[in-house]
């Protein structure tokens, strides 16, 4: 520095002018260089200002693709689960027409088979009957035989004990199925 001097009651100050121009060559010496490193620390700003947003936007690029994505992935998804929820409703009604259609369809074969069931038990009751009544007509046939041929063996039994015995006497009582006792069979 340089040494000055202040003249009282003014605002002056008396510098040396040597001194004043070795500072401003010293000055004019170094500016350009100052400059030189100033403009380049402006541009150093400057660029690292630009990258620094160049990153920021494919960050907030980045992040918006990747917002995208997450929000597709999830309508997806959805979708996905909107579709499940349609199967899953859809086999469960199926599910629920084929019970209906299974039960109905037993309800008519259990229906079918009662209704044969009671056929049968008719056409059982219905043979059951006609071969009560064959037996018993066929019981009255051989009990009339077999009464047709005990009145024939009592006849010869009663002819034969005639023909053992002299001439009825008033003891024997005659026959009253009008044959008589003198008849042959």
């Amino acid at each position: 520095m340089f040494d000055s001097f202040h003249i009282p009651f003014t605002q002056r100050t008396l510098v040396d002018e040597e001194a004043l121009l070795a500072q401003l060559d010293l000055v004019r010496e170094n500016l350009p260089t100052a400059v030189e490193d100033a403009e380049k620390i402006v541009r150093q700003r400057d660029e690292i200002l630009l990258s620094a947003e160049e990153y920021a936007q494919e960050i907030m690029e980045a992040a918006e693709r990747r917002a995208d994505q997450m929000l597709d992935e999830m309508g997806i998804i959805q979708q996905a689960e909107l579709e499940a929820s349609q199967i899953r409703q859809q086999v469960q009604q199926e599910c629920e027409l084929i019970q209906e259609q299974t039960l109905a369809e037993i309800e008519r074969m259990r229906l079918q088979a009662q209704q044969e069931l009671e056929q049968m038990r008719q056409l059982a009751l219905v043979d059951c009957e006609d071969i009560q009544n064959g037996a018993d007509d066929y019981a009255d046939a051989v009990l009339t035989s077999i009464e047709q041929q005990l009145s024939d063996m009592l006849r010869v039994i009663r002819n034969g004990r005639q023909q053992l015995q002299p001439e009825p006497t008033s003891d024997y009582p005659e026959e009253t199925d009008g044959t008589s006792p003198s008849k042959k069979i």
